[in-house]
């Protein structure tokens, strides 16, 4: 049996308004007396109508889908980042086509699945992006917005921590505590993140007479817990670590356990980023906040006028040091 779809005009009838009234109902943001929109929600639910986006969007020539692009998605600060976009992106009316990327670097096949679409905009979190997609995305009239990172050589909008800022407070952190023997452990070397976040914290040390010892890894959780094992094997006990992001301090927090290292009076441990996890009373990480809500809020401002604005905007925001029981 084939399905009867209701249209609108049958809600503007039975609800006695115009069919651009119930069109402006079921648009978000729209101004529409709450009467009204009582009585033409009640008519919908007596139809069971339900407004049709695919016609909609041949109408207005507006798809209101924004393609995100992300790559680390066992990283649960990018699961946090994926779910409030997706809730206040469709607070405004619009649906997120998400699309996971297994290289590091986005392929031109999945850039096809966002022109397929017709995106409206892109926002890419943790994947590189080429200066030749970028083109081609602009030559479309789809701009580019890169979340948790920047890059100098692109022209798109960016939005992220002012990680050299949070670095070098975390340093200054460190350096007030008395600690000489401090080891980083970096993220992927080839991000802005963790550029940012290296060079705010050496240099603040080195400004200071104190050398960091630099552990290469990768911002993941087995790496940090193999790097820093094998450390403590080694004969190495530093007085601190810092990891580039939470993943890799948690990874290095329970080497140090399984080395029966006493945290913090032997060796402290700082983050970066604050997920969910690193509250948990068995971590208790003392990490910097990235302010999510807040770098998502911008990054959607920058999506609304983004059509308006000829140059890339580069936003950064603070965020803050919040002590745990890693540090004393």
């Amino acid at each position: 049996m084939v399905k009867k779809v209701v249209s609108a005009t049958e809600v503007a009838k039975l609800a006695n308004v115009s069919q651009s009234t119930v069109s402006r109902v079921f648009t978000p943001g729209a101004s529409v007396s709450e009467k009204t929109r009582k009585k033409v929600l009640e008519a919908a639910e007596v139809l069971n109508y339900h407004p049709n986006a695919l016609a909609r969007s041949l109408i207005t020539k507006k798809t209101n889908i924004i393609g995100l692009a992300m790559k680390d998605i066992q990283n649960p600060f990018y699961h946090e980042v994926l779910g409030i976009f997706s809730k206040k992106l469709r607070e405004k009316g619009y649906f997120v086509l998400f699309v996971y990327t297994e290289n590091e670097e986005i392929q031109q096949d999945e850039i096809h699945h966002f022109l397929e679409y017709n995106v409206e905009a892109i926002i890419v979190t943790d994947a590189l992006l080429s200066s030749k997609l970028v083109e081609q995305l602009r030559k479309n009239d789809i701009p580019v917005i890169l979340f948790n990172r920047y890059e100098k050589s692109l022209l798109c909008n960016s939005v992220s921590c002012d990680n050299i800022y949070a670095a070098r407070e975390i340093a200054a952190y460190v350096y007030k505590k008395g600690y000489t023997d401090i080891v980083y452990i970096t993220g992927k070397i080839n991000t802005s993140t963790n550029r940012d976040r290296q060079k705010g914290f050496t240099e603040y040390l080195k400004e200071k007479g104190i050398d960091v010892k630099i552990i290469e890894g990768d911002y993941t959780y087995e790496r940090a817990f193999h790097v820093t094992k094998q450390f403590i094997e080694d004969g190495h006990k530093p007085e601190v670590i810092f990891g580039a992001n939470d993943i890799t301090a948690l990874g290095a927090l329970d080497a140090l356990k399984e080395k029966n290292v006493r945290i913090p009076k032997e060796t402290a441990v700082i983050g970066f980023d604050d997920i969910r996890m690193s509250s948990w009373p068995n971590y208790a990480l003392s990490t910097w906040i990235q302010p999510v809500q807040e770098m998502v809020d911008e990054t959607i401002n920058i999506l609304m006028s983004s059509k308006q604005r000829k140059e890339p905007q580069t936003i950064k925001v603070k965020g803050h040091f919040i002590h745990r029981n890693t540090t004393v």
